[in-house]
């Protein structure tokens, strides 16, 4: 107790100052303990501080709650992970050895879409007093609230001015080295990226929930959600989220609390892009974007975007309600969802064709609901905000809402990398990403396929410090000299279909694009990879 109070003391004013008590009256601790906005009326949010204090504080508590932490900023701040669950300590190795589904649930990757992170300090403070106890008999949890601690600590009240509060600021989407960390999966320019998949590769979790806050369309919905959009990701797990998991979600919240919750979008045509007829239409496949990435990871991933013009107090609540029915959801289904990952890791890919480009897909007519706002000012800054208005009118509307492969090639049983420097980048991002290697031992001869260039594109306009690169071009038969040393990935590991995205010539988010093998490609006639013919 005297640590708890300590705690408390040293951040007293960020969360509320508690008396010093016996220690069988620890749990009093948290009917007091509050989070920043909790505390400020909803006019703040947490700042790094606060929800690492927070978090020690609800882990003294409960022998359940581990703290750690998975990695480090760009300004050097480790990221706190809490481990929820009946094991020992937060070790991978301990999660691991439990048998249980293991559920890692993110907030703040842009950190002025704060509700995630603050949905997750109430999640974690409720699991501390012992509720929902009955999720720990099948899951363990990885909750990170503050994913994008950098970006966290540039407070604004002019970050995202038509945000519905908080009205005493928030951070901003990027990272201190001004990078979207949600545009960062594949790349991995970012030590916060790299930190994310190291956990993947360590925990190796079945589930992955994000969560972001919307922007743009004055929409009727508290929030919308969306699976991995890569048309290369497994289809078992495409299906348990479209045919099972969100709607259950979206009927256990309506029914509770009459919210509605629905498929992630956007209006096209009037007051959305142009050229576009009137439609309901979804985000980027691109696995560039954190929940596409753990779909070819085989992880079950989920993205939930909280309705910006709901108020600062709704928009928590969006968030947790959804956290917590997504829990109560593969807290029932634990085994399946192990299943669903279990088959996509086994699955064997060699010879299929997997998409490498793909377009957006027009579905059915649907009911969409339309909703509207009005303006307030924020008593600070003085900028002109939305406020959600209890306005949900159907329209009837085709949803794109899914992708189709525009390209698709082959998958090989390996892919080969020559053992030279204009190839250390491309080797080193497939090890960050966890990729499975080998080397061979002494020089042989191989018939393979390499794939000739036929013309190079480069983007005149630079993202994220990158000017992206596309090839044309085809695979065709080769006898090639393979040195000792040449990096060897095996095809039939779990990660083939990240590995495949990444490698492919073809691929719209690989290391080619990202310009990882430019020194490679340098006046080159034939990409500097090859592959198996089988």
């Amino acid at each position: 107790m005297h640590r708890i109070v300590s705690l408390l003391a040293a951040f007293c004013g960020i969360i509320l100052f508690i008396p010093a008590a016996a220690p069988a009256q620890e749990l009093a601790v948290l009917d007091h303990l509050q989070t920043r906005p909790e505390g400020t009326e909803y006019r703040e949010t947490s700042r790094y501080d606060d929800v690492v204090v927070f978090m020690q504080v609800v882990a003294a508590t409960s022998p359940r709650i581990h703290l750690t932490t998975f990695g480090y900023t760009f300004e050097g701040r480790a990221l706190p992970l809490a481990v929820v669950g009946d094991v020992k300590d937060a070790s991978p190795e301990a999660v691991r050895a439990s048998g249980k589904t293991v559920v890692y649930i993110q907030g703040d990757i842009h950190a002025g879409e704060v509700e995630g992170k603050e949905a997750l300090q109430v999640l974690l403070r409720g699991l501390a007093r012992g509720e929902h106890r009955e999720w720990l008999d099948s899951l363990v949890l990885l909750i990170a609230p503050i994913y994008n601690a950098d970006g966290n600590e540039r407070i604004r009240l002019t970050n995202r001015p038509r945000q519905n509060g908080p009205v005493g600021g928030m951070g901003q989407r990027a990272n201190a080295q001004d990078y979207d960390l949600n545009r960062d999966h594949m790349k991995l320019d970012a030590p916060e990226s790299r930190s994310l998949v190291r956990l993947y590769a360590q925990y190796d979790p079945q589930v992955a929930i994000d969560l972001h806050t919307t922007d743009g369309s004055r929409h009727a919905y508290y929030l919308t959600y969306a699976p991995p959009y890569h048309p290369a990701t497994d289809a078992g797990i495409d299906a348990l989220l479209r045919k099972e998991w969100l709607p259950a979600v979206t009927k256990a919240v309506k029914q509770k609390y009459d919210w509605d919750f629905y498929y992630y979008g956007n209006f096209g045509g009037e007051f959305g892009q142009r050229g576009q007829e009137r439609g309901w239409y979804t985000y980027d496949y691109r696995p560039r974007f954190n929940t596409n990435y753990v779909g070819l990871r085989n992880i079950i991933g989920i993205l939930a975007e909280i309705y910006a013009y709901a108020t600062f107090e709704d928009r928590i609540k969006a968030s947790y309600r959804f956290v917590e029915e997504s829990l109560n959801f593969a807290a029932a289904n634990a085994a399946k969802l192990r299943a669903v990952k279990a088959a996509a890791d086994a699955c064997a890919l060699v010879g299929q064709r997997l998409a490498t480009r793909a377009t957006l897909k027009k579905g059915d007519m649907v009911d969409i609901l339309v909703g509207d706002v009005a303006q307030e000012r924020n008593p600070y800054s003085g900028q002109i905000m939305f406020r959600r208005l209890d306005v949900r009118a159907p329209e009837k509307m085709y949803e794109w809402g899914s992708f189709e492969a525009t390209e698709t090639e082959r998958v090989p049983a390996f892919y080969y990398l020559p053992p030279t420097p204009a190839l250390s980048a491309a080797v080193e991002r497939l090890e960050a990403h966890g990729v499975k290697l080998s080397r061979l031992d002494a020089a042989r001869t191989a018939d393979v396929e390499q794939f000739r260039i036929d013309k190079t594109d480069v983007a005149p306009r630079a993202f994220q410090d990158h000017q992206e690169r596309s090839v044309d071009g085809a695979w065709e038969p080769a006898s090639a000299e393979l040195p000792a040393g040449t990096v060897v990935v095996d095809m039939t590991q779990p990660l083939a279909r990240l590995v495949f995205l990444l490698l492919e010539p073809r691929s719209d988010d690989g290391l080619l694009d990202w310009n990882v093998l430019d020194a490679a490609l340098k006046d080159a006639k034939v990409y500097p990879i090859v592959r198996s013919r089988n």
